[in-house]
Protein backbone atom coordinates (compact mmCIF):
# COMPACT_ATOMS: atom_id res chain seq x y z
CA UNK A 1 0.00 0.00 0.00
CA UNK A 2 0.91 3.37 -0.61
CA UNK A 3 1.10 6.23 1.80
CA UNK A 4 1.31 10.06 0.88
CA UNK A 5 3.07 12.47 3.20
CA UNK A 6 3.27 16.22 3.04
CA UNK A 7 5.74 18.09 5.73
CA UNK A 8 5.97 22.28 5.66
CA UNK A 9 2.92 23.06 4.29
CA UNK A 10 3.34 20.94 1.49
CA UNK A 11 7.00 21.80 0.38
CA UNK A 12 8.31 18.10 1.49
CA UNK A 13 6.00 15.80 -0.35
CA UNK A 14 6.51 11.72 -0.17
CA UNK A 15 5.37 8.67 -1.19
CA UNK A 16 5.66 5.69 1.45
CA UNK A 17 6.01 1.84 0.46
CA UNK A 18 7.52 -1.64 1.51
CA UNK A 19 9.34 -4.00 -1.11
CA UNK A 20 10.49 -6.88 0.57
CA UNK A 21 9.55 -6.31 4.25
CA UNK A 22 12.14 -3.18 3.66
CA UNK A 23 10.25 0.22 4.47
CA UNK A 24 11.60 3.27 1.88
CA UNK A 25 9.95 6.76 0.66
CA UNK A 26 10.34 8.76 -2.41
CA UNK A 27 10.12 12.37 -2.79
CA UNK A 28 10.46 15.89 -3.25
CA UNK A 29 12.06 19.02 -1.41
CA UNK A 30 11.39 21.66 -2.87
CA UNK A 31 14.13 24.79 -2.74
CA UNK A 32 13.73 27.23 0.18
CA UNK A 33 14.41 26.93 3.76
CA UNK A 34 16.19 24.62 5.77
CA UNK A 35 14.32 21.84 7.24
CA UNK A 36 14.30 19.71 10.24
CA UNK A 37 13.55 15.51 10.28
CA UNK A 38 13.88 13.74 13.50
CA UNK A 39 14.41 9.43 12.75
CA UNK A 40 13.51 6.85 15.13
CA UNK A 41 14.65 4.47 12.42
CA UNK A 42 18.78 4.29 10.78
CA UNK A 43 17.88 5.72 7.24
CA UNK A 44 19.79 6.39 3.68
CA UNK A 45 18.71 9.17 2.11
CA UNK A 46 20.24 9.16 -1.89
CA UNK A 47 19.72 12.24 -4.08
CA UNK A 48 17.39 11.12 -7.25
CA UNK A 49 18.04 14.42 -8.50
CA UNK A 50 19.12 18.09 -7.58
CA UNK A 51 21.13 18.63 -4.93
CA UNK A 52 20.27 18.66 -1.15
CA UNK A 53 22.53 19.98 1.59
CA UNK A 54 22.18 17.99 4.61
CA UNK A 55 23.93 18.47 8.19
CA UNK A 56 23.79 15.38 9.88
CA UNK A 57 24.95 17.62 13.61
CA UNK A 58 28.58 16.02 13.20
CA UNK A 59 31.88 18.69 13.26
CA UNK A 60 31.53 18.07 9.75
CA UNK A 61 28.12 21.14 9.74
CA UNK A 62 26.76 21.17 6.07
CA UNK A 63 27.46 19.00 3.19
CA UNK A 64 26.58 19.39 0.13
CA UNK A 65 25.18 16.13 -1.83
CA UNK A 66 24.63 15.71 -5.47
CA UNK A 67 22.43 13.67 -7.52
CA UNK A 68 24.20 10.06 -6.99
CA UNK A 69 25.61 10.58 -3.73
CA UNK A 70 23.94 9.85 -0.41
CA UNK A 71 24.24 9.95 3.25
CA UNK A 72 23.24 8.35 6.34
CA UNK A 73 21.21 9.14 9.37
CA UNK A 74 21.41 7.20 12.94
CA UNK A 75 18.66 5.81 14.42
CA UNK A 76 16.60 8.43 16.97
CA UNK A 77 18.31 11.21 15.97
CA UNK A 78 17.77 13.82 13.49
CA UNK A 79 18.97 16.00 10.59
CA UNK A 80 18.23 19.45 8.94
CA UNK A 81 18.25 19.38 5.36
CA UNK A 82 17.86 22.22 2.44
CA UNK A 83 17.30 21.62 -1.41
CA UNK A 84 19.49 24.00 -3.40
CA UNK A 85 19.39 25.18 -6.70
CA UNK A 86 15.51 24.16 -7.10
CA UNK A 87 13.57 21.66 -5.46
CA UNK A 88 15.56 17.89 -4.96
CA UNK A 89 14.21 14.25 -5.15
CA UNK A 90 15.52 11.54 -2.76
CA UNK A 91 15.18 7.78 -1.93
CA UNK A 92 14.51 7.33 1.78
CA UNK A 93 15.41 3.68 2.86
CA UNK A 94 14.84 2.69 6.39
CA UNK A 95 17.56 0.80 7.65
CA UNK A 96 16.13 -1.06 10.54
Amino acid sequence: MLKHNSYFNGAVQSIGFERNGLRATVGVIDAGEQRHFNTAAAERMTVVSGQLRANLGVAAGWVSYPAGSYFEVAANSGFDVQAVGGPAAYLCEFLG
